[in-house]
């Protein structure tokens, strides 16, 4: 799979082990950026991922900043991305299979790398349920129009 991948300053240091972890499973990784811890505004960022998903350049998309919230916030604003907060496993299975999320977001500060190892792993391996879940996402979908 092709995955896309970006963090602010406070999510940098899991950003580069993450896309380490995603490249020894075979995936290319498409690291967005930033290059170092400097201080960086994460809407920057979120919008390079959250383009590459919509346009098709990626499959998936991970974010990384302090807490996942901002990432999400401002990756929801791209027209076709439905990005997620996942603080855990269960959060990553119910946003793939319910809402069929293209974009997670994780916390760089407030969940170990394990944990958020752990969060890309159900991410990425949890089908999209469809049924009653899909009116719901062209519901959710209609709303950017």
């Amino acid at each position: 799979m092709k995955i896309s991948i970006a963090s602010d300053h406070a999510g940098f240091e899991q950003k580069e082990a993450l896309a380490d972890y995603l490249a020894k499973q075979g995936h290319e990784v498409v690291d967005r950026g930033p290059d170092s811890d400097d201080r960086v505004d994460y809407p920057d960022f979120a919008a390079l991922v959250a383009h590459d998903v919509a346009d098709g350049a990626a499959e998936w998309g991970v974010l990384v900043c302090g807490t996942g919230i901002g990432m999400a916030v401002a990756a929801n604003k791209i027209h076709g991305i439905r990005a997620v907060n996942c603080i855990n496993v269960q959060f990553a299975q119910l946003a793939r299979e319910h809402n069929n999320a293209n974009v997670v977001t994780l916390s760089g500060r407030f969940v170990e790398l394990e944990e958020n190892e752990r969060i890309l792993d159900a991410f990425l391996s949890t089908e999209f349920g469809g049924g009653r879940h899909a009116g719901r996402v062209e519901k959710i979908m209609a709303l950017e129009n």
